[in-house]
């Protein structure tokens, strides 16, 4: 078949739901050079801090909803609504929900 469709749903989070969700969707979508994922971050809620050094991976961070504050090397950078972050894959990065509302983040990692 020439084509895959997945829901969030169709995977396990893997992070507690009190924090929000993230579900990991390559499995789902048989990809094999693209990392797809969901993040929902509850208000105060935050990510692990990272960097993809070892395995090369840019990603790019795409806001679908609410505003997010990522550290990124040594800068606090504020991503709103519709707006995306490109991360080099040796900059660290951490990302942490500082609003009253639920966040939703779409995140794109290549290559594999």
């Amino acid at each position: 078949m020439g084509y895959e469709t997945a829901s969030k749903t169709d995977a396990e989070s893997a992070i507690p739901g009190e924090l929000g969700g993230m579900w990991f969707l390559k499995g789902e979508l048989s990809t094999d050079e693209l990392g797809l994922t969901v993040l929902e971050l509850d208000p105060g809620a935050e990510g692990k801090e990272h960097d993809h050094g070892k395995d090369g991976q840019e990603e790019v961070y795409f806001v679908a909803e609410g505003v997010v504050e990522f550290d990124v090397g040594d800068d606090t950078v504020s991503v709103g609504e519709d707006e995306a972050l490109r991360v080099d894959a040796t900059t660290t990065r951490h990302v942490r929900n500082p609003g009253d509302e639920r966040a939703k983040l779409v995140i794109a990692g290549a290559p594999l």
